[in-house]
């Protein structure tokens, strides 16, 4: 009989090692379709909260937070672009690539989630971003998404001109940090189980089984 799992995906749409740790879940989620039926919610969780509006060059983003000379930083991202292609992601981040503030992606995410079309969102913001190479935080760009899965596009341009959910948003946020998650992406299934980092389909359907079985 399948058991039912609650999973919350806490991640940041701007996280390279999010959409791997996706990817990984899914596949793995397919693997033991026939022991597990699992519901998941993303969390929101921003890698850079006070990033401003026109963004930051990635490479000189990394130096900054990490200390990673420029050779670095391109060998980190050649491996992680070989990590996603492997799961079936097109990740063409590059030397001129810029990270972004996520808040008002966020925000969107959160009225998907009401929707019933928040993992559409996710994933078409993981494109968005990572594939396409477009600003996560330009509402237009945003609105685009949104209407790309069938949302409607009107009010997603409404919700992003106001300040609708960003207290839902500052909250869960919160929340998450306050249960000592401060990195991503974290897997949590159950309220119980946590699976930390962007882990390959084979760790994930391990994890899946021995919970199903200790269920």
């Amino acid at each position: 009989m399948s058991k039912p799992m609650k999973i919350d995906f806490v991640s940041d749409v701007s996280c390279p090692w999010c959409i791997i740790g996706l990817r990984g879940l899914e596949e793995a989620l397919a693997r033991t379709g026939d022991l597990v039926t699992a519901e998941i919610t993303f969390q929101p969780f921003e890698l850079n909260p006070q990033m401003g509006a026109d963004g930051q060059n990635i490479g000189e983003h990394i130096a900054e937070k990490y200390g990673s000379t420029p050779e670095q930083s391109a060998a980190s991202r050649a491996m992680i672009r070989e990590r996603a292609a492997d799961l079936g992601f097109a990740m063409r981040m590059s030397d001129t690539s810029r990270i972004y503030n996520t808040f008002d992606a966020h925000r969107l995410l959160h009225w998907a989630h009401i929707e019933g079309k928040q993992a559409a969102l996710k994933r078409a913001l993981f494109d968005t971003y990572f594939t396409d190479q477009q600003d996560p935080s330009d509402h237009e760009v945003l609105t685009a998404a949104a209407a790309k899965v069938g949302l409607d596009p009107k009010r997603a341009a409404d919700i992003l001109a106001s300040d609708e959910y960003a207290d839902d948003v500052r909250t869960a946020e919160k929340f998450w940090q306050s249960h000592g998650i401060s990195a991503v992406p974290a897997v949590i299934i159950n309220d119980r189980y946590l699976i930390s980092g962007g882990q390959p389909p084979e760790a994930f359907e391990s994890a899946l089984r021995e919970i199903a079985a200790s269920a």
